[in-house]
C-alpha cells in the first residue's frame, strides 16, 4: 500500500478508495434501483489483502465493536468486512498524508 500512495498522488480518500475499487457501484436504470455492488476497479491484491486486514482485525479487542455495530445494523458479514476494509484503507492513507502515528483512542467507539 505504501509503494502505491507514494507512485500515485490522491487528493482526498474517497479518490484513494475509489482507486482501490471499495467503492459502491449502482446498479440503477431509469425509476428502479438496484443493488449496489464494489467497483473492483484498481489492484485486487490490495483488495484482497484489506478484505483478510480486515478479517483479522473484526476478531481484535479495537475493531470487534465495530463488526458488531455493522452486523447490528443488518449487514452481513461479508459487507460488514469491507466496511473495516476500508476504514483501514482510510486510516492508512492518512496516516501517510499527515505523517503521522496510529492512535487507538481516536478508533475506540464511544457508545
Amino acid at each position: 500500500m505504501l509503494s502505491l500512495l507514494e507512485r500515485v498522488s490522491f487528493t482526498h480518500g474517497d479518490a484513494f478508495i475509489a482507486f482501490l475499487g471499495l467503492d459502491p457501484r449502482p446498479q440503477d436504470s431509469g425509476q428502479r434501483i438496484g443493488r449496489r455492488r464494489l467497483s473492483k476497479r484498481g489492484p485486487g491484491e490490495l483488495r484482497r489483502l484489506l478484505y483478510n486486514a480486515a478479517s483479522a482485525a473484526s476478531k481484535s479487542k479495537l475493531w470487534k465493536p465495530w463488526y458488531e455495530y455493522y452486523r447490528g445494523k443488518g449487514l452481513l458479514s461479508t459487507a460488514a468486512l469491507v466496511v473495516i476494509a476500508r476504514k483501514i484503507a482510510r486510516i492508512a492513507f492518512s496516516l501517510y498524508r499527515h505523517n503521522t502515528s496510529f492512535d487507538p483512542s481516536r478508533l475506540a467507539m464511544t457508545a
